[in-house]
């Protein structure tokens, strides 16, 4: 297999004041297709951090990131730009719909700034919501869904634009314990399927889901682990 991502010496670092906070610390991680991946720490830790790297919305103090062995600080905006649309699709705690449009046209959104037509993105985002099992809902407002429906709605909208990784911040973090499990399946279901997913949490049990563990400690590795896990 090869490394859909590669961090070499990568480092974040933030001025406050007379002092240097270490976001991350020398971090060094590659990631290969079809891995499900948790990045697990304590409040403070640096995933939100290293997600954000990820996810080409922050860009590191130094070291270098390789997405699909593109260097990413060669991109130019518009290359950024078009690799958050077409590789990455983002999960996140608050599920950040669009709260006065319905979910239909939530999942829709990626697909506004690609050249297809109206009728094709209804037909995708369509494909999308059946695929997490909510084409009952497709009029219905954010408003008017449970928490686990909107954040099925948030699956269907990262995966709409078919993207090489899945990146979830604290995915399930708002949700209630059977939710949860629901939310879980799916994520299982979706890499048994061929996604790369790399989920951050500090939940044990999320974790536990995935098939390789890297813990950060005050933005360092401090452990990077594999297991066989079976899915049932």
């Amino acid at each position: 297999m090869s490394a859909v991502i590669k961090l070499k010496n990568i480092n974040k670092h933030y001025q406050m004041g007379s002092q240097v906070f270490k976001a991350l610390d020398d971090v060094n991680i590659e990631i290969e297709e079809n891995e499900y991946v948790a990045i697990i720490g304590p409040s403070g830790s640096g995933k939100s951090t290293l997600m954000n790297l990820l996810g080409c919305l922050d860009s590191p103090t130094s070291g270098e990131y390789y997405l699909k062995n593109s260097l990413v600080k060669d991109m130019t905006e518009t290359e950024l730009a078009q690799q958050r649309n077409k590789s990455v699709g983002f999960i996140f705690q608050s599920f950040n719909l669009l709260p006065r449009v319905t979910a239909h046209e939530n999942v829709m959104q990626p697909l506004v700034y690609r050249f297809i037509t109206a009728s094709k993105r209804k037909a995708m985002a369509l494909e999308s919501l059946k695929r997490v099992g909510l084409e009952d809902k497709v009029n219905h407002l954010s408003s008017q869904l449970s928490g686990g429906q909107r954040q099925r709605v948030a699956i269907a909208r990262a995966l709409v634009t078919k993207p090489h990784i899945l990146l979830g911040d604290e995915p399930t973090g708002n949700l209630d314990s059977k939710t949860t499990k629901d939310i879980m399946a799916l994520f299982d279901q979706l890499h048994d399927e061929g996604h790369t997913i790399i989920l951050v949490t500090h939940e044990q049990e999320i974790a536990d889901h995935c098939q390789r563990v890297i813990r950060l400690v005050d933005g360092k590795v401090v452990n990077d682990s594999r297991k066989e896990v079976l899915h049932v």
